[in-house]
């Protein structure tokens, strides 16, 4: 029971701060809630499902529900946005909303447990990944299940907590298949699942083709063999997700498929980028979109309208180069003593990140959308990659070695500083204290470095915490 006593603390800890986002958030101030939230009820009443029309989306009233925080006077029955969206997460939500009257709390909570069941499956694939080192599955789990923006998007009503659990399935699924310890079918099985779920989790298409490549090429497949593979893994997925591009096709007409042409039509009023970039320019237009996207991906709240203290965003940018200069290190101390099953995972999380990041610049091609979220599914990348890079980290050179540069780096920044005559006290303290902290945990013995983790992801629950009763309470409460 020891072994998993960190994995279920973390589990309960996520449950309990995810319970007070759900609580505590204000009504509909998660993105896209009411929309949400209405095609639920659309099949909870027996209308079947809806069907994307003109007058689903109005810019002006939306922006009014939004500014004046969704008064009760204000009805949100008529934002009804996402009526295009896949069916299965509104299909499994149908029963809470039968059984508890269309409360809104159950149906936030229906999205935290397979949220859950999300964080469990990282640290599942990392197991998988680095079996030596059984410590970095909580470690990874917990910079997953403790990033502010994540808690407070998996406690609303949207599918994206469906989706997220079904890809990161694929994902642990795929790398057990690829050593032959995962049914063909089953993982098929998932795929459908998520092309049925929502758009981004069509990611895993791609993917199958690549996994079943690697597959091939290590069992030196005939291609009769390789073709018999691709209908297990791609058959019954198609089946699934044939359902209901069939009945997308007879409602808005082929080749409108997934409905996002009419969405397209529909969203009259939507900032494009277009718009933007001629009237702020070029590079302040990419400097505004690179700031709003780092800062919704670990919290912007709200309709993009509540942001941290600035001095929060600089801990949090510190840390993301941290783990991105950990995650480097890493790659390069231990990639040729890898095993070929290890550099496979790798590669397809790397697949995967860079997918969700070409998703989110072709979303940005046509409409305005800088926002982190969009690239949550390629959080196995921060938490498998993140968690060995840590642990990388902590060895006692790289450890001094980084601590010291972060010492130099201070000094720097503390001489221009004084030459300008504004000292910057708060980024000379949070580089002092992290390059203090990596020195001590460069100094600890390796069966206590743990307690640097441990430390870490303390700090991170507890700035959900904070996001939640100091800035998501207090500016968005009615």
């Amino acid at each position: 029971m020891r072994r998993y006593l960190p994995a279920g603390a973390l589990l309960l800890a996520y449950l309990l701060i995810g319970l007070l986002y759900a609580l505590y958030t204000p009504p509909w101030q998660v993105p896209d809630e009411p929309a949400h939230y209405n095609y639920i009820r659309a099949l909870a009443e027996g209308r079947g499902f809806p069907v994307m029309e003109p007058g689903d989306y109005d810019q002006d009233y939306l922006g009014r529900l939004t500014a004046e925080r969704f008064p009760p006077h204000l009805p949100v029955d008529v934002v009804e946005y996402e009526d295009h969206q896949p069916p299965l997460y509104y299909l499994l939500a149908t029963p809470f909303f039968w059984v508890f009257d269309g409360a809104m709390l159950s149906l936030r909570l229906f999205s935290l447990a397979l949220s859950a069941v999300g964080v469990l499956l990282i640290a599942l694939l990392t197991r998988e990944l680095c079996p030596a080192h059984p410590r970095l599955a909580w470690l990874s789990a917990g910079l997953v299940a403790f990033n502010p923006q994540f808690v407070a998007l998996m406690t609303g009503v949207n599918n994206d907590a469906l989706t997220l659990a079904l890809l990161w399935l694929w994902v642990w699924l795929a790398v057990r298949y690829l050593r032959g310890a995962t049914s063909p079918w089953l993982l098929s099985l998932v795929l459908g699942a998520l092309l049925v779920t929502k758009s981004t989790g069509y990611a895993a298409v791609p993917l199958t083709a690549v996994v079943l490549y690697w597959r091939g090429r290590r069992e030196t497949w005939s291609w009769q063999q390789l073709l018999r593979e691709a209908v297990r893994l791609g058959g019954p997925a198609l089946l699934l997700g044939a359902l209901w591009w069939g009945r997308n096709a007879a409602v808005y007409g082929w080749p409108d498929v997934m409905g996002l042409q009419r969405h397209d039509e529909v969203v009259v009023g939507q900032p494009r980028t277009a718009d933007w970039i001629a009237r702020d320019g070029l590079w302040p237009f990419l400097a505004g979109a690179a700031q709003t996207t780092f800062r919704s991906f670990w919290g912007q709240f709200g309709w993009m309208g509540v942001v941290l203290d600035a001095r929060l965003y600089d801990a949090l940018g510190l840390l993301s180069l941290l783990l991105v200069w950990g995650t480097l290190a890493h790659l390069l101390t231990t990639w040729r003593a890898c095993t070929r099953h290890q550099r496979e995972g790798a590669l397809l999380l790397g697949a995967l990140a860079g997918l969700a990041v070409g998703l989110y610049l072709y979303y940005n091609l046509g409409f305005v959308q800088h926002q982190g979220r969009y690239l949550f599914t390629a959080l196995p990348v921060l938490g498998v990659g993140g968690a060995a890079g840590l642990r990388t980290l902590a060895r006692r050179e790289l450890a001094w070695g980084t601590a010291a540069a972060l010492a130099v780096s201070g000094g720097l920044l503390a001489l221009v500083g004084l030459l300008r005559g504004d000292l910057p006290l708060w980024s000379l303290a949070l580089i002092g204290a992290t390059a203090g902290a990596l020195a001590m945990t460069g100094w600890l013995p390796d069966k206590h470095k743990v307690l640097a983790g441990t430390a870490l992801l303390a700090a991170l629950a507890l700035l959900d915490v904070v996001c939640l009763f100091g800035f998501i309470v207090p500016q968005l409460r009615f």
